[in-house]
């Protein structure tokens, strides 16, 4: 795995709220080669999730990474879901949505980070949380041990949306700024991997290479086409059945509602020239010059 880290990081407070429950990994038993995905959210969660399957199962066209691979601190994800991770006897692949810090990170598992653009991740968000169905409401805000404030109906105007986002460091989700501070500084680590979603819609296929080789999986050439495929946009749109958590129930549209567009730029047409400078010039504030370039081009 490289380097020993003999200060490894040290998980230093709890986050909850009407999605998470970062005291799910609190008693986590980590295997020597879990892969932990994470981001901030609407970053290409998802599609990592993916591609992580598909080099893992290589190319298995039935893998269902909906299931196999859930939310682990979702604070509404039942007991028997859990169980069914726990039983599992393949390489595990599991999501996150936390920063780094309120996460327990083990030297024994991978972490695949993937980082968005902040004004991409929220028209992304906007259409997600445009498409709750109001049952989605009542999962979320009834379902018990509900910590802070319930998710709150989405503001109809996009731009409004993005602006109370940025004003308010990520209201009604979370922390961007923190989530994406957290992980930039354990860049370093050996088991950590930073991935942007620009780079893999620049080249699919060599970020697949770059993650199959950080993940210690050997690809059989035969099957490297089909796995890349598998991978795409398109077809994991055709069949977005197998990608949407809880099976698309929370959304209108259902599955075709989480996997959207999947595209950059679509606030250049919304946002006035200095909103879009607000948002960059608190980036470089919040983050830092290297890390609000990077998280902007995926530019390391």
């Amino acid at each position: 795995m490289g380097e020993i880290v003999t200060d490894w990081p040290r998980k230093t407070r709890e986050l909850q709220n009407h999605h998470m429950d970062s005291t799910a990994w609190n008693d986590f038993a980590f295997r020597d080669d879990d892969v932990i995905v994470s981001t901030y959210g609407k970053a290409g969660t998802t599609w990592a999730q993916q591609i992580v399957g598909q080099l893992v199962f290589q190319g298995r066209e039935d893998v269902m990474i909906n299931e196999i691979s859930p939310w682990w601190d979702m604070r509404i994800i039942p007991p028997e879901v859990r169980a069914a991770v726990v039983a599992q006897t393949h390489r595990r692949i599991l999501k996150t949505h936390l920063p780094a810090d309120a996460l327990v990170l083990s030297p024994k598992a991978k972490y695949l980070y993937v980082a968005r653009d902040g004004r991409d991740v929220v028209w992304s968000f906007y259409n997600h949380h445009m498409g709750f169905k109001e049952e989605a409401y009542a999962l979320f805000n009834d379902t018990p041990g509900l910590v802070g404030p319930p998710l709150p109906h989405p503001d109809p105007d996009v731009r409004r949306y993005f602006n109370t986002w940025l004003e308010q460091d990520g209201y009604p989700m979370w922390s961007f700024w923190e989530n994406t501070n957290s992980w930039w500084a354990l860049r370093h680590l050996p088991n950590v991997k930073l991935v942007h979603f620009a780079q893999l819609k620049a080249d699919l296929p060599g970020q697949m290479r770059e993650i199959a080789d950080f993940l210690d999986i050997d690809i059989a050439g035969a099957n490297w086409p089909t796995i890349v495929e598998h991978c795409s946009f398109a077809y994991m749109k055709a069949h977005s059945d197998r990608y949407a958590p809880l099976g698309g129930m929370p959304w209108e549209g259902g599955s075709d509602t989480f996997i959207n567009k999947g595209t950059n730029g679509r606030w250049r047409d919304v946002l006035s020239p200095a909103e879009s400078l607000a948002y960059e010039r608190m980036a470089e504030e919040k983050l830092g010059a290297d890390c609000a370039r990077w998280l902007k081009t995926g530019e390391l």
